[in-house]
C-alpha cells in the first residue's frame, strides 16, 4: 500500500489517498436485519442502562417493540436502542449476549438479540466488515470473554431458535479471532459436547458448519480439521439414531468440505467419508437425504480427481433418487450430474482432448462411461412438467433441471449424444399428450450446443417446417413456448457466417419471419420466446456487410416489435425487455438499405421517452416501472445512435436530433435511478462519439452528473459506465476536455483510494489516466506527480500474485493490462512535446514492471500485447533516452523474441512495430 498527497494549485482540495485495489464486496450469507437497527439485552436481567440522559431502560422489553407491527413504537425503540449501541457499546454488546443466553426471556427477543449481535460483527460491504471487524477487536479481553461465555452456555439452551442464533454469531466471532490466534480453546470447547444430550450435540455440529463458513482452511492446524471431521462424520453416521443431529452433521460436512484437503488424499479416510455420505443419501429423512447429496454436489467439483472409485455407485443412488425420490432430493441428484459436466467442460476446454503429463487435472469422462444409462434417466424427467412452469419466471422443477443437465451433457461429450436422444423425439414429437410433445421439443433444443454444425443441420433442416407449424397451431402453451425457445437456440447455434450449410434460406425466410412475428401476438410467455428467437435470427446476420435476407422484412419487424411492447400484458414474463432487445438486434444488424426507416426510428422512441419524463405524481411501483421503461428506452437509442453514427452521412442525418435526444437524457438523469442513469450514461457515451468535438456544448451542463456516476460507489456498475463514458468522452473531445480534467482526475484518484468502491472498477480507472492523457498530450504534466506514484504502488501489487487463484489471477490481468494501457496512453500523449523528458524518471521503474510480468509467465495474451506496446511505446517516446535503459532490461530482449514468434497476430503486429521503436531508439 502507498499513501501520498494530492494536491492541486488554485482551488482543488488536498487529498489524502491510499491506494486500495482489491477490496471487494464479500457476499454474506445467513439471516440480516436491513434497514433498522434493533437490540437486545443481558444474561441477568440488566436493570438499568446509563444513556447520555440517565433514563433507565428495560431492554427486552424495548427489543419487542422493534418487532412491533406499529411504525410508531417500532421506529421509537430503534432509536432509543441507536442510542444505547452509541453511548455504550461494551455494555451494549453485554447485554445482547445476555438477553441471547437467558432462558427467563421470551423466545422473540432472544432470537433478535443474537441476529443483532451477529450483524454488529460483520456487514456486505467491505469496508464496513472492516471497520466492525476492528471494533470488535479493540474491546476489554473481559467484556469479550464474557459474551463468548454467553454464547457457549446459549447452545444448551433448550430453544432451537436460540441455540442456532448463537452457533451463527459463534462463528462469526469465530471468523474474527481464530486468524488473529484468539480464541484457541474454541474448537476444544465445542468438541467436548459430544457426549453430551442431543439438542447440545446438534447445536455444536451447526455450530461447527458455521464456522467452517466463516473460516478460511489455513487458518485451522490439520490436527483441528481432523478432530472436527471425526465429530462430524460420526453425527452422520447411520448408528446416529437422533435425526436433527445428523442432519446437523450433514449440514455441517458440505461447509467443511473445503478444510479436507489432506483428509481426500489419504485413501482409507477420504472412502470412509464417501460411505457414510453415500449411506445418508439412503436416510428415511427427506432433509438428510437432500444435505448428502448437497455434499456429493460439492465433492464432485472439490474432488473431482478423486471420484473414479466411487462413480459406479454413485450413478446408482443418483437414478434412484432422481426417479423415485422426492424432488428435492431428485433435484440434488440432477445437479450432481451437471456439476460433474461442469467440470469436464472446464478441463476440455482448457487443455482439449490432449492431457499431457503437466496438466493439472485429467479429465476422467465420467460423462462419456455414463451416457449409455444418464441420458435416458435425463429424458424421464422431462416427463415431469408443471402445469404452470412456463408462467413461473422462477420456476425451478425436475423437468427443468433434467433439461438443463442435458444441455451440459450435450456441451461435454458433443456428437455422441445425438443418437441417444433422437429416438425420444421422434417417438414422442406428434403424441397426443402435450407433455410428450413439450417433452420431445425440450430435448431437441436441450442437445443443439455441443455437437458439431455437420451432426445436426441436417436433422435440423428436416424438422425445421414441423416446428413453425407447432408454434402457430399447437394447443397447448407449453409447446408452443419450448418450441419458440428452441427455434431460438437453433438461430443462436446454427446459423450465422461461421455456419457452412445454411438453415435460413431465400426458401424459407419470410415464413420463418411471418411465424415469429404472429406468435409475439401469443401468450406472454410464448411471446417473449418469439422476440428472442428474432434477436439470435437477426444477430446471425450481425456482421454480413452487404445485403441482408432481413432488409425487405425490416419496416415489419420493427413495427410488430414496438406494438409489443406496447401490449398491457407486455410486463410479463419479460416480454417487454424481450421486445426492446430484439428490436435493438434488429436495428444493429441492419444494412445501409435501412438506414432510412432507422432514422424514422429516433422521433418515435424519442416521443416514448419524453411521455415517460411527464408522468407526475406516481407511486412507488409505478415509478419503479417508469425507471425500468427508461432504461429500455435509453437502451435502445444508443444502439440507433451507434449505428446512424457509424458512418459519415447517416451521421450527418442524424445530427439533427442531437439537441433534442442529449436534453432528454438530461431530464432522465434529473430522475436519479441507478438502472436509467446507467443506461442513459451509456448513450450519452454513443452520443459523444457520433457528435465528436460538438459534444462540447453540452458539457456545462453534463459535467455534474458525470461527476454523480463517478462518485457513485454503492452501484458500482454505474460508477464503471461512467469511468468508460470519461474514455468516450476524451476520443470525442481530444483537448476540449480540458477545463473538466481536474474535477475528473480529483475524482478517479478518490476511486482509486476508496476501500468502499469494488474493485472491479478500478483496472477501468487506469485505463482512464491512459486516455486522459492522450486527448489532453502534454497538459497531462500536472497530474503526473499524482498518477505516476499510483500507477507505480499498483504495478508493485500486480507483480505479486504468484500461486493465486484462477479469480485472482483474471483481476491481477485485468489490473496490469488497465495499468499497462494508462502508461501507453501518457507515452503517446507526450510523443513529440519537449516536456517528454518529464517521463525519463519514471521509465526504469515501468521496465522493471514489464520484466516482473515477464518473468512471473502468468499473463494473458491481452496483457502481453499491451505490455509489448508498452515498451514499444517507451522506446517511440523517450527516443536515445530509453535506448540504454532497454539494453539494460533483464527480459526485454526475451519478451520481444517471445511476441514477435507468437500465433496470436495482434501480438505479433505490436512486436514488429516495438522493434522497429527499439531499433530506432538504440540507434539514435
Amino acid at each position: 500500500m502507498c499513501s501520498f498527497s494530492l494536491a492541486y494549485s488554485g482551488s482543488h482540495p488536498f487529498l489524502h489517498c491510499a491506494l486500495d485495489l482489491w477490496g471487494t464486496v464479500v457476499h454474506i450469507e445467513g439471516v440480516r436485519v436491513a434497514g433498522k437497527v434493533a437490540f437486545s439485552y443481558g444474561n441477568m436481567l440488566l436493570q438499568k442502562c446509563r444513556l447520555r440522559n440517565h433514563i433507565a431502560m428495560e431492554v427486552t422489553q424495548v427489543l419487542l417493540n422493534a418487532q412491533s407491527v406499529d411504525s410508531t413504537v417500532r421506529k421509537h425503540a430503534e432509536e432509543t436502542l441507536k442510542q444505547f449501541q452509541e453511548q455504550n457499546l461494551p455494555g451494549f454488546l453485554l447485554s445482547l449476549s445476555g438477553e441471547l443466553a437467558s432462558e427467563e426471556k421470551p423466545v422473540d427477543s432472544r432470537k433478535l438479540a443474537g441476529l443483532i449481535l451477529k450483524n454488529a460483527l460483520d456487514a456486505k460491504e467491505q469496508h464496513r466488515k472492516y471497520e466492525l471487524v476492528q471494533r470488535w477487536l479493540s474491546l476489554d479481553v473481559a467484556v469479550k470473554t464474557q459474551i463468548k461465555t454467553c454464547l457457549l452456555q446459549t447452545l444448551s439452551s433448550p430453544a432451537p431458535d436460540a441455540r442456532s442464533t448463537a452457533s451463527q454469531v459463534i462463528a462469526k466471532v469465530a471468523g474474527i479471532e481464530l486468524p488473529q490466534k484468539q480464541w484457541p480453546e474454541l474448537i476444544g470447547s465445542l468438541l467436548s459436547n459430544q457426549q453430551l444430550p442431543a439438542h447440545i450435540k446438534q447445536a455444536t455440529l451447526e455450530t461447527l458448519g458455521y464456522l467452517c463458513e466463516e473460516v478460511s482452511p489455513d487458518v485451522m492446524e490439520q490436527d483441528q480439521v481432523n478432530k472436527i471431521l471425526t465429530a462430524v462424520i460420526q453425527g452422520m453416521n447411520a448408528e446416529e439414531k437422533n435425526n436433527d443431529v445428523r442432519l446437523a452433521a450433514t449440514r455441517a460436512l458440505y461447509n467443511a468440505l473445503g478444510f479436507a484437503q489432506a483428509n481426500f488424499t489419504n485413501d482409507m479416510e477420504r472412502d470412509f467419508i464417501m460411505r457414510v455420505v453415500c449411506q445418508a443419501t439412503l436416510s428415511p429423512e427427506v432433509k438428510i437425504r437432500q444435505a448428502a447429496f448437497e455434499c456429493l454436489v460439492s465433492i464432485s467439483s472439490t474432488y473431482y480427481e478423486k471420484l473414479a472409485p466411487y462413480i459406479q455407485d454413485i450413478f446408482s443412488i443418483t437414478a434412484k433418487a432422481v426417479r423415485e425420490d422426492e424432488e428435492p432430493v431428485a433435484l440434488q441428484a440432477i445437479e450432481f450430474w451437471s456439476s460433474i459436466c461442469d467440470e469436464e467442460i472446464d478441463i476440455l476446454e482448457d487443455y482439449g482432448g490432449d492431457f499431457t503429463a503437466d496438466s493439472d487435472v485429467p479429465c476422467y469422462n465420467f460423462i462419456k462411461q455414463a451416457l449409455p444409462a444418464l441420458v435416458p434417466m435425463l429424458l424421464e424427467t422431462l416427463l415431469k412438467q408443471e402445469e404452470d412452469q412456463d408462467q413461473d419466471e422462477v420456476a425451478w422443477n425436475l423437468a427443468m433441471a433434467g433439461g438443463t443437465c442435458l444441455g451440459l451433457v450435450a456441451r461435454t461429450v458433443g456428437d455422441d449424444i445425438v443418437p441417444l436422444v433422437m429416438p425420444f423425439i421422434e417417438e414422442n414429437i406428434t403424441k397426443p399428450d402435450w407433455r410428450q410433445r413439450e417433452a420431445a421439443t425440450y430435448a431437441f433444443g436441450s442437445i443443439l450446443e455441443g455437437p458439431s454444425p455437420d451432426k445436426l443441420t441436417p436433422i435440423v433442416n428436416g424438422a425445421l417446417n414441423f416446428m413453425l407449424t407447432a408454434l402457430t397451431k399447437d394447443a397447448n402453451s407449453h409447446v408452443k413456448d419450448t418450441t419458440a425457445w428452441t427455434l431460438g437456440r437453433i438461430f443462436e447455434f446454427l446459423h450465422g457466417s461461421t455456419v457452412e450449410i445454411p438453415i435460413i434460406t431465400p426458401a424459407n425466410c419470410q415464413q420463418i419471419i411471418t411465424v415469429l412475428l404472429q406468435s409475439m401476438k401469443d401468450a406472454p410467455n410464448v411471446a417473449e420466446k418469439a422476440c428472442g428467437a428474432l434477436y439470435f435470427l437477426a444477430q446471425g446476420y450481425g456482421d454480413v456487410a452487404a445485403s441482408s435476407p432481413l432488409t425487405p422484412f425490416f419496416q415489419e419487424m420493427v413495427q410488430s416489435l414496438l406494438t409489443v411492447t406496447h401490449r398491457e400484458d407486455a410486463g410479463e414474463s419479460r416480454l417487454r425487455t424481450a421486445a426492446y432487445e430484439a428490436l435493438n438486434e434488429v436495428v444493429r444488424c441492419s444494412t445501409d438499405e435501412t438506414v432510412p426507416m432507422v432514422l424514422q426510428l429516433v422521433p418515435v422512441i424519442m416521443m416514448e421517452l419524453h411521455q415517460t419524463l411527464e408522468a407526475q405524481k406516481l407511486s412507488s411501483d409505478e415509478r419503479e416501472k417508469q425507471s425500468e421503461l427508461q432504461g429500455l428506452l435509453c437502451g435502445c437509442l444508443q444502439v440507433i445512435i451507434q449505428k446512424l453514427g457509424s458512418s459519415e452521412p447517416t451521421k450527418y442525418a442524424f445530427s439533427q436530433y442531437a439537441d433534442q435526444i442529449m436534453s432528454l437524457f438530461l431530464r432522465v438523469f434529473a430522475c436519479r435511478s441507478a438502472t436509467v442513469h446507467e443506461e442513459a450514461m451509456l448513450s450519452i457515451g454513443a452520443l459523444a462519439y457520433a457528435t465528436g468535438p460538438d459534444f462540447a456544448k453540452y458539457m456545462p451542463e453534463f459535467y455534474k452528473y458525470l461527476e454523480m456516476g463517478l462518485q457513485n460507489f454503492e452501484e458500482y456498475q454505474v460508477c464503471a459506465v461512467t469511468v468508460g463514458v470519461v474514455g468516450d468522452l476524451c476520443r470525442a473531445l481530444e483537448d476540449k476536455i480540458l477545463p473538466y480534467c481536474d474535477g475528473i482526475m480529483t475524482q478517479l484518484l478518490k476511486d482509486l483510494s476508496s476501500n468502499q468502491l469494488h474493485r472491479s472498477v478500478k483496472p477501468p480507472i487506469f485505463s482512464c489516466f491512459g486516455d486522459i492523457a492522450l486527448a489532453i498530450g502534454e497538459n497531462f504534466e500536472k497530474y503526473l506527480m499524482y498518477a505516476m506514484p499510483m500507477l507505480q504502488s499498483a504495478a508493485e501489487l500486480s507483480a505479486r500474485a504468484t500461486g493465486a487463484d484462477d479469480e485472482i489471477l483474471d483481476y491481477t490481468n485485468l489490473l496490469r493490462n488497465g495499468i499497462l494501457e494508462a502508461y501507453s496512453g501518457i507515452f503517446q500523449g507526450f510523443k513529440n512535446s519537449p516536456k517528454t523528458q518529464l517521463l525519463i524518471p519514471y521509465a526504469p521503474h515501468i521496465l522493471q514492471f514489464l520484466d516482473s510480468i515477464y518473468m512471473e509467465k502468468d499473463m494473458d495474451d491481452v496483457v502481453m500485447k499491451t505490455a509489448i506496446g508498452v515498451l514499444g511505446d517507451l522506446a517511440d517516446t523517450l527516443g536515445s533516452n530509453a535506448g540504454s535503459l532497454i539494453q539494460q532490461s533483464v527480459s526485454s530482449k526475451d519478451f520481444l523474441i517471445e511476441c514477435l514468434s507468437s500465433d496470436d497476430h495482434l501480438i505479433k503486429e505490436s512486436a514488429e512495430w516495438a522493434q522497429m521503436a527499439i531499433s530506432r531508439a538504440i540507434s539514435v
